[in-house]
Formats: C-alpha cells, structure tokens, sequence
C-alpha cells in the first residue's frame, strides 16, 4: 500500500522564491469525494496526474494515495468534468537537507494562501525547517485542498486564519 505522509505548514515570508530549485502551475479538480476519499486530477506544465486518496489519520499525516500519471489529453478532458471548480496554485521546490518542501502559492478564490509540505518516510523523521516556515498546520482540514474548493481562504475571517 502507498502511504503518503506529510507535515503542512504556513509560511511567512517570500523567502522560498529565491530558495528554490523549480516552480511550475498547477491546476486540481476533483472527480469524487466521499467519506475522506478522494479521486483527483492534476495538470501541471505538461503533464497530467490521476490521484487517489484515501482518509487522513487522526494527526492528519498520513494516508493512502496512489498516483498515475495518464496521457495530457485525458487529463485536459476529466479536468473538464470538474467545471469551474478547480484548486490553482503555483508550486516551488525547496531543498532543506535532504528533504524537499513543496510551497504552493494558491490563486484565484485562495489568494493570500502559502502553505508549504515536506514528506518523510516515517511520522517520527526529522527535518530542517527553512526560515520561512510559519505555523504548523498538519491535520488541520481547512488546509486540505478539497475543502480550500468549498471554503476559500478569501471567506475566512482573520481570525480563522
């Protein structure tokens, strides 16, 4: 079983920018959801990715997911199933020791929103932290994409924030 875990966080400065070693767009929508499942499309630069997702843990770092990447033209004609209703973000990668964090600047309805990512190969690895690393907010499901589709960062009060 492919089991993905992964810490989130806010970040605090623009300093990723200029740290990292990649930047492309991406555009998510999402095919099903029920129960914490999910079944996702990705199109990014030129490429597309079918993803599915099982539920978060109790901590909200680990769950099941599986990737496949399918030809550019069928991922252009599911993403289409979504609508309008599609996550946008730019992505950069940030080498921190041997570890990569992956921050997505969010566009459209979720402007304003940077979170960045690291995965690990066990709940209990340790990382270095950038300097722009903010708050945690790993398991917190107001940072999870498919909500971010259904509660925007631009509705949260600064409070929520």
């Amino acid at each position: 079983m492919a089991l993905e875990i992964e810490r989130k966080f806010l970040v605090k400065d623009k300093s990723y920018v200029k740290a990292s070693f990649g930047h492309y767009d991406i555009k998510q929508g999402y095919i099903a959801h029920q129960n914490g499942n999910s079944v996702r499309i990705r199109i990014s630069d030129k490429e597309a990715l079918l993803t599915i997702k099982g539920p978060s843990d109790d901590k909200g770092m680990s769950r099941y997911e599986w990737n496949h990447h399918i030809e550019l033209e069928e991922g252009l004609e599911l993403i289409a199933l979504c609508g309008d209703n599609l996550i946008e973000k730019s992505r950069y990668l940030v080498h921190s020791g041997p570890h990569v964090f992956e921050v997505d600047e969010f566009h459209g309805v979720n402007e304003g929103l940077v979170v960045a990512e690291v995965e690990l190969q066990s709940e209990t690895d340790a990382f270095e932290k950038p300097d722009f690393i903010g708050r945690e907010v790993t398991g917190d499901r107001r940072y999870y994409n498919y909500h971010l589709l259904h509660c925007p960062y631009s509705s949260w009060n600064e409070d929520a924030r």
